[in-house]
């Protein structure tokens, strides 16, 4: 199913005989070794020998290898160098620190730091409050991790976790200019956790927690929101929560469906999956089953966290307790966030007409999309070579931003739900098919208009709030 990938993109250093047809021929022989070509650049040319910069996508360092092969099988060929583009995209990282303001002379620098910063700093003093406009704080994002869930990677450590943090800071200042700063923690103690962050708290606006493992990460989440007073967001919950019900909402659009009626499994109840449920149910949805590891999740069976004896107590009904497979047979949707490859296309063929097929797995699907879309009517993942990606990035830098311009203190469920419903509309009527339930990262309007929904709910729970207050 791995198809060539731009993140396995890399670029060959060719020698080859100087002719009318050289650079054809490379391009043929990377062809022939199942990578695609994306450039053909000829570097250098000279009276017998042209060198010619091959760039081309592949599945993986082997394939690489076989692609660098195939070229030096060809007759007067020679590879001069190999450079793997996304190594080449992260040395020296992906951010840096740039000042706001000139400091051309003494007079900025007076302002900028002393004697006059003194006056900005006995202002804050006096009125800590004041720090969120005259500081970073404003626009600023801790992004936190301890490095034990990485992406499908597992515990690979904090140092290692760097390269995604730094990732995620570009996303949000790319697409919602939110200064947001890697937090890479060298812990993975709840405790020690939750107290670093609290002592970094002053710099920051708001804090987004990733790639912390769970149940550890459901703890640390809810002692944060209680103990600080600024928003504090984990992406791997509720981003990819927010993302899932904006696509499912166009899908069922698609589908002639209704939340209230669709009978939903969902595989995986970690992080993901306790906060997809959760937001599910909080748009209407009335039929869902879990299913973890030893199964379905239900009342009859007791559970040693609190997230698992939630949805047994939210979910399920009938008290159904068998197998995920039994469970997808006449189901209308199927949402994956759990393992590659745990679904076979009878599995699929046994849902119900008009199927809704999820499998957001990363790298490898829970199914093979092109498998599914035999029998789905709508298939989405979160790989970026297939059709409706979901992506978080269509929610954490809006949400982050309209949490920012509001002062939010605190994250509701309706905001996460305002949040998803921003993303649906972006599909218009006359844009929505299978192939297109969701609207394009790049589409820049999406941060905006998530932005907008997330200000306008949290400024109408603090206006309810002001109000019962008054009371």
């Amino acid at each position: 199913m791995a198809n060539p990938s731009p993140g396995n993109s890399i670029t060959l250093r060719v020698e080859a005989p100087s002719s009318f047809t050289a650079t054809s021929e490379l391009a043929a022989a990377v062809g022939n070794a199942g990578a695609a070509v994306t450039a053909l650049d000829v570097a250098e040319s000279h009276h017998n020998t042209i060198v010619v910069d091959v760039t081309c996508n592949t599945t993986d360092d082997e394939h690489a290898k076989r692609v660098e092969a195939a070229l030096n099988a060809l007759e007067g060929v020679k590879v001069l160098h190999v450079s793997d583009r996304t190594f080449l995209m992260h040395l020296g990282g992906k951010l840096e620190v740039v000042p706001k303001v000139p400091l051309r002379n003494r007079d900025d620098l007076s302002r900028a730091y002393t004697p006059g910063v003194a006056r900005v700093c006995m202002a804050i003093a006096e009125d800590p409050s004041a720090a969120r406009n005259l500081t970073v704080k404003r626009n600023t994002v801790a992004v936190v991790t301890d490095g034990s869930a990485v992406l499908g990677l597992g515990n690979i450590g904090p140092a290692a976790a760097l390269p995604v943090m730094e990732g995620k800071a570009a996303l949000f200042k790319q697409f919602a200019n939110v200064d947001a700063w890697p937090v890479c923690l060298d812990t993975q103690d709840t405790e020690e956790i939750i107290r670093t962050v609290k002592l970094l708290a002053p710099v920051f606006g708001g804090v987004n927690l990733e790639d912390i493992a769970a149940p550890r990460c459901f703890e640390i989440e809810a002692r944060l929101r209680d103990e600080l007073d600024i928003p504090v967001f984990h992406d791997d919950q509720h981003g990819t929560a927010i993302v899932t019900l904006a696509a499912l909402v166009n899908a069922l659009r698609v589908v002639g469906k209704k939340i209230e009626d669709v009978k939903i499994v969902v595989s995986g109840v970690g992080a993901a999956g306790s906060a997809i449920i959760q937001l599910l149910k909080a748009q209407g949805a009335q039929h869902i089953i879990a299913a973890g590891r030893s199964g379905a999740i239900h009342k009859g069976e007791s559970y040693d966290d609190r997230h698992r004896t939630w949805i047994a107590q939210n979910t399920n009904e009938e008290g159904y307790s068998g197998s995920l497979h039994d469970a997808l047979a006449g189901a209308d949707v199927f949402i994956g966030v759990s393992a590659p490859n745990i679904l076979g296309e009878e599995h699929v063929a046994s849902m119900a007409k008009d199927a809704i097929v999820f499998a957001m797995a990363n790298p490898t699907p829970e199914v093979d999309p092109v498998v599914a879309s035999k029998h789905a009517a709508v298939v989405a993942t979160g790989r970026s070579d297939f059709p409706n990606q979901i992506n978080n990035v269509l929610a954490f830098p809006g949400l982050f931003r309209g949490l920012l311009d509001a002062g939010a203190s605190d994250i509701t469920p309706d905001m996460l739900v305002a949040a998803a419903e921003a993303i649906a509309n972006r599909v218009a009527d006359n844009e929505l098919n299978a192939s297109y339930i969701i609207p394009s990262i790049f589409d820049l309007q999406v941060t905006k208009d998530v932005a907008a929904a997330v200000a306008a709910a949290a400024h109408a729970n603090s206006a309810a709030a002001e109000a019962v207050a008054a009371l």
